[in-house]
């Protein structure tokens, strides 16, 4: 079997030369925030060459226009835009996920 790795989300990205640096969090089982909310906390970093982060970017970008096409992800729109789309927004049925869920997924 094949070691797993779970993640609520990134961080952070640093870019330093020709390495790029992914900080992965997890929401904490204790720690938590002014509003109670389980706190972001460090868990895992992952290194990859300019190339090899550039190729997994675009791994994710089609693994996520796969989801917005199945209706499981909801896209945002630009907040330039969201003005003025307002009125199409009020008549949609509000986010019924958990508060626990990624910020990456909002």
């Amino acid at each position: 079997m094949h070691a797993e790795l779970y993640t609520d989300g990134i961080e952070e990205i640093t870019v330093s030369g020709t390495i790029v640096r992914v900080d992965l969090v997890s929401l904490s089982p204790t720690e938590r925030d002014s509003k109670n909310l389980p706190q972001k906390v460090f868990s895992q970093r992952l290194i990859f060459s300019v190339e090899a982060f550039a190729n997994s970017v675009d791994v994710m970008q089609k693994a996520l226009q796969g989801l917005v096409d199945a209706g499981a992800v909801r896209r945002n729109p630009p907040a330039e835009s969201r003005n003025a789309t307002s009125e199409v927004h009020s008549a949609l049925p509000t986010n019924t996920r958990s508060l626990n869920v990624s910020s990456n997924f909002r």
